[in-house]
């Protein structure tokens, strides 16, 4: 609880690795996930780092192994199990693998390749039987047409031998010829328009779709194409016609001179593609076996392959002794873990066989270290939402423990429903409890994988929505009479005449054996039926909000002494959080007793003439009110001395910092350190080590510390402290103002909540429960069907992230600032489970 509260203690580590175990040292590192390593080299490119070989062995394999996980993918073959987690190869081993990988991709290429040519050829074989098939239909239809009207000069016999072959018109002096072929259906309305206006009409264009889809060989995808036929007279025109095919991509065949020569090509096709079709299943049955067996290993090979080029980079950050023989790096590490990191060390240090043992030493800096809060499967989600806002600065309070209960409890005010809270509730139980399925881990669905990820936050505010929805006695719209109402209507004596009379009767609490006492569990279900419902509910949930409001922020307030007691600034308890403390409480928490008062104080007997808290809070900065009747005795005495105590809390708050910290450091003394560590002078560097790790374990702050003699102290510069503080007071000041009223958004989003709730059942549900047909029950159905999808889309989905977003908001804005800075920087530990892959990226494991 410790580490989530304030994070863990960080220290700054050297390490000695000698050149022999590096690789199996930080292999071991990478592992466990301990440390986060600094780069020694920063002048240095990286291209002219050490290890930039190595690193391009290993990006060489990572694009054979993406060619062949592409090339399993496209044959639908499933990788194995990946429970897999292989240690990182040797670089001894490197090679072996390298040529593994190599060969196999040689030997894909050329099945692939071959394969690629013998369906482009049986592509081209189909294409032309096709064609061969529909042009024969061409000249058939040729010849049981009429005879042609026109009479042609040159050539009159054409009419009654339309039969005519090709050698026919040779002899008669004719340069008659034909270009056959197919092209795609989509570009035949453009290529019939090009023929005409560039060949003038001297072709003659016949075509007709094919029945089948044929593949695209550029894209790969069926598509429709249609087989043509032109007739052209001259060579010129031939010509142009052929270089027409082109632009359009056509596919053009020989076309026969005789009937003899089509009917033997049409057999030779249908010869050749017969043995195509053997060799092609052949070539595939061959192709599958080699992916099946690089399937096999090829998730161990991404694993080794990763693991190998990340401890190649961290290499490259380590720097070499003068003797070339240790490199040195440095890297931050918890405090808690120096044992485990020394026994990793120990431990590559045996694997590599080395005779000197790697070892590690802890070194002082004035460096700010990174935050790192451990988490769970549980509290990650509400890190999260903290760490969105800013990560924490080193060992400030972490807001994310108060987070696991405030943030879903203030979602669950404003979505506070019974029924909804139990569907969201059982929702994310299901996802908790297949937590482990692979599928809805490793789903690319990034809206999923919010929800998935999320699962553990929605389950906390289904809960606190069952509570406050409880509470509200709110389900679905409709209230529970679970222990029976406390308003009785048979004391008012009224008669069947005035309950058939009067539509609205109004019962009367000061009646005895009326109002029997208040319901054992939030409203009274007798509120669901009265008129006046809205106004009742508005007052209470409205007042209810400012209570919650004050007390939230007034907790950030208080949780910021842990910050100035951990820093050791303790003058700031008495220059910053008191005044804000006294501001806040004088004013606010002063309308939070009154609300709290009235409500105690008043009965139903003299409810009439309970005075308003808002005209009295107004007074109150007015100081006046003598004519209005008084809340309490004494309330305008009492009223003068808070606001004066607010007023007077806010020149503290604005010039007690920086005047106290101006005199610190130009006093009579010339202090130089709040700490005094200028006063002391060390002749032992490892003495002033440890003093300054005792004080970063207590917490102390940089920006108020000198560092040594070294660092000389930075000089105070008392406008630039007085600006600051001047802003902060202003932000204080006024943000308490609009805080407090930024918190009704919990009233707002609630009212809103129950009416579109009581909308739907009314406009959806009522109209098939209030159907006494017996086609009613039918009818219900559809209508259950609807008010279910709306109930979920509207309600749970858009009201609920509505919700949500309120609720992050009230804690970013009106909670966390009042003591949280979120100007950290976080850890990043070199571990091989965090390492993005960008085969996982790209879908491909």
């Amino acid at each position: 609880m410790s580490s989530l509260l304030r994070g863990e203690e960080m220290c700054l580590a050297q390490l000695f690795l000698q050149s022999g175990s590096a690789y199996d040292c930080i292999s071991e590192l990478g592992e466990l996930g301990l440390v986060e390593f600094r780069d020694l080299n920063p002048s240095v490119t990286a291209f002219q780092r050490k290890h930039v070989n190595e690193i391009k062995k290993c990006e060489e394999m990572e694009r054979i192994l993406g060619y062949l996980l592409r090339e399993v993918k496209k044959a639908d073959i499933s990788l194995p199990e990946r429970d897999v987690n292989p240690v990182a190869p040797l670089p001894k081993h490197v090679m072996a693998i390298m040529e593994q990988l190599q060969r196999l991709e040689v030997e894909l290429g050329e099945v692939t390749r071959n394969k690629e040519k013998l369906q482009r050829n049986l592509l081209e074989l189909t294409e032309y039987t096709h064609m061969l098939r529909i042009t024969r239909n061409f000249v058939q239809r040729s010849a049981e047409r009429e005879p042609l009207q026109v009479q042609y000069e040159e050539f009159p016999f054409l009419e009654k031998e339309t039969m005519m072959d090709y050698s026919s018109m040779q002899r008669l002096g004719a340069k008659l010829g034909f270009i056959s072929g197919l092209i795609q259906r989509v570009k035949i309305e453009a290529f019939e328009r090009m023929l005409w206006r560039v060949c003038k009409g001297f072709t003659i264009l016949s075509y007709a779709e094919v029945d089948e889809y044929l593949e695209n060989p550029d894209t790969g995808e069926p598509t429709k194409c249609v087989v043509f036929l032109i007739s052209y007279w001259g060579d010129q025109i031939g010509q142009k016609v052929k270089k027409i095919c082109d632009c359009y991509h056509c596919h053009l065949y020989p076309y026969p001179s005789s009937n003899e020569e089509r009917n033997d090509v049409v057999e030779g096709l249908r010869t050749r593609i017969q043995d195509l079709h053997t060799v092609l299943n052949r070539t595939e049955d061959y192709l599958r076996q080699v992916l099946i067996k690089a399937s096999e290993s090829v998730y161990t090979w991404v694993i080794q392959v990763k693991k190998m080029k990340a401890i190649y980079y961290i290499l490259n950050l380590c720097s070499f002794d003068v003797t070339n023989k240790c490199l040195i790096a440095e890297v931050w590490c918890p405090v808690n873990d120096i044992p485990t990191l020394r026994r990793a060390l120990e431990e590559g240090s045996r694997k590599s066989g080395a005779t000197v043992p790697s070892f590690v030493n802890r070194i002082p800096t004035s460096d700010t270290p990174p935050t790192l809060i451990r988490t769970n499967k549980f509290t990650s989600g509400f890190q999260n939402i903290v760490d969105a806002y800013g990560v924490g600065s080193y060992r400030e309070v972490n807001p994310a423990p108060f987070t696991i209960i405030t943030f879903p409890f203030l979602f669950a005010v404003m979505f506070g429903d019974l029924g909804h809270g139990v569907i969201m509730a059982l929702f994310a139980t299901w996802m908790v409890l297949c937590e482990n399925n692979r599928k809805l881990k490793n789903t690319r669905n990034e809206i999923w994988n919010t929800f998935f990820e999320g699962r553990y936050i929605i389950l906390m505010m289904g809960l606190f929505s069952i509570y406050t929805g409880l509470i509200y006695n709110d389900c679905f719209s409709k209230s529970l009479n679970i222990f029976g109402s406390g308003w009785s209507v048979k004391a008012m004596g009224w008669k069947k005449e005035d309950m058939h009379g009067n539509r609205f009767l109004t019962l009367d609490p000061n009646v005895t054996g009326v109002f029997k006492g208040p319901y054992p569990l939030g409203i009274d279900p007798i509120w669901n039926l009265a008129s006046n419902r809205l106004t009742f509910l508005n007052s209470y949930k409205m007042k209810m909000s400012v209570i919650l409001g004050i007390i939230h922020m007034s907790f950030g307030v208080i949780l910021s002494t842990y910050n100035h007691l951990h820093f050791r600034k303790k003058y700031n308890l008495y220059l910053v959080f008191l005044p804000e403390l006294l501001f806040l409480l004088c004013l606010f928490g002063y309308l939070v007793f009154m609300i709290l008062y009235k409500w105690l104080a008043f009965s139903a007997k003299d409810s009439r003439h309970a005075p308003s808290i808002l005209i009295h809070f107004i007074n109150m900065f007015l100081m006046q009110g003598d004519g209005l009747q008084p809340l309490y005795p004494g309330q305008t005495g009492l009223q003068i001395f808070l606001v004066v105590i607010a007023v007077l809390s806010v020149p503290v708050l604005l010039l007690g910092k920086p005047v106290y910290l101006y005199w610190l450091h130009n006093g009579s003394h010339r202090l130089g350190m709040y700490r005094g560590y200028e006063r002391v002078r060390r002749n032992s560097e490892e003495e002033l080590y440890l003093m300054r790790a005792h004080d970063m374990e207590e917490g102390s702050s940089h920006s108020d510390l000198s560092s040594s003699s070294e660092h000389p102290t930075e000089e105070f510069d008392f406008a630039d402290e007085l600006l600051h503080q001047a802003i902060h007071t202003i932000e204080y000041c006024l943000g308490c103002v609009s805080n407090t009223a930024s918190y009704l958004r919990l009233w707002a989003l609630s009212l809103a909540h129950a009416q579109l709730s009581e909308v739907l059942w009314a406009m959806v549900m009522r109209v098939g429960l209030r159907m006494d047909s017996s086609l009613g029950v039918l009818f219900l159905v559809p209508v259950f069907g609807l008010f279910a999808v709306l109930t979920v889309s509207i309600l749970l989905v858009m009201e609920g992230l509505s919700a949500f977003l309120h609720a992050l908001r009230l804690h970013w804005v009106e909670f966390q600032n009042k003591f949280y800075g979120g100007t950290g920087i976080k850890f990043c530990p070199f571990a091989f489970s965090l390492l993005p892959s960008s085969f996982e990226h790209d879908g491909l494991l």
